[in-house]
């Protein structure tokens, strides 16, 4: 089932589960996302449906012109976002159709992609992990990450060599998390553990992929 949402991470609280446990979660903002257009293997060589979405204190007015006139051919308000979803050739999505939090009522877990927070440029120690040198006075050596050339023969660097360099601000999904909570009427979804990203960055729930037997 290849059910997705676009949405917006409002950020993290803790709720009580049906034991009376203390869960942490992070509230998420999804949806509504009306289906702006269908695409079908006999005129764009594959099966897909592209879904718009509004960030909640954003005006529709600030959509370009493009989105604009996509929106209205699909019969929905304007939309700042658009994003393709791939799908199956037989499934039931109608141009105007919108999806809400309401789907994801009997999903147990889905995953989440967002990017990263960015870190800027960093060193090693922090980027890699890496030990460093001694503290001690006069080492000379504290964070740094040791010699990089390979003398006379290969006479190069490597690629993929861990070095210094731009941190963060990176897609990344986190698998498997389980669904808290659902309140369709705020279009929001407690999902259990903490998700990528910063607080109000744009992120796509879907259906997990990979589900995992074991209970959580």
């Amino acid at each position: 089932m290849n059910l997705q949402l676009l949405g917006k991470k409002l950020g993290m609280s803790q709720v009580y589960d049906e034991s009376n446990n203390l869960v942490p979660v992070t509230i998420i903002e999804a949806g509504p996302c009306p289906v702006l257009q269908i695409k079908s293997e006999e005129n764009d060589g594959y099966s897909a449906i592209q879904i718009g979405f509004n960030p909640n204190g954003r005006s529709p007015k600030k959509a370009n012109r493009c989105l604009k006139g996509h929106s209205s051919k699909a019969g929905a308000d304007s939309q700042q976002i658009a994003q393709e979803v791939r799908c199956e050739s037989n499934h039931d999505y109608v141009q105007g159709n919108v999806i809400t939090v309401e789907n994801f009522k009997d999903i147990r877990l889905v995953d989440v992609i967002s990017k990263t927070k960015g870190k800027g440029f960093q060193g090693v120690v922090k980027r890699w992990n890496f030990s460093g040198g001694p503290a001690s006075h006069g080492s000379m050596f504290h964070r740094r990450g040791g010699s990089y050339g390979l003398c006379q023969w290969p006479g190069r660097v490597f690629k993929n060599k861990k070095m210094p360099g731009h941190m963060g601000d990176v897609n990344r999904t986190t698998q498997n998390l389980k669904i808290v909570k659902v309140l369709p009427e705020k279009n929001l979804v407690f999902v259990k553990g903490s998700v990528p990203g910063h607080k109000g960055s744009l992120l796509t729930l879907r259906v997990a992929k990979k589900t995992k037997h074991s209970s959580r």
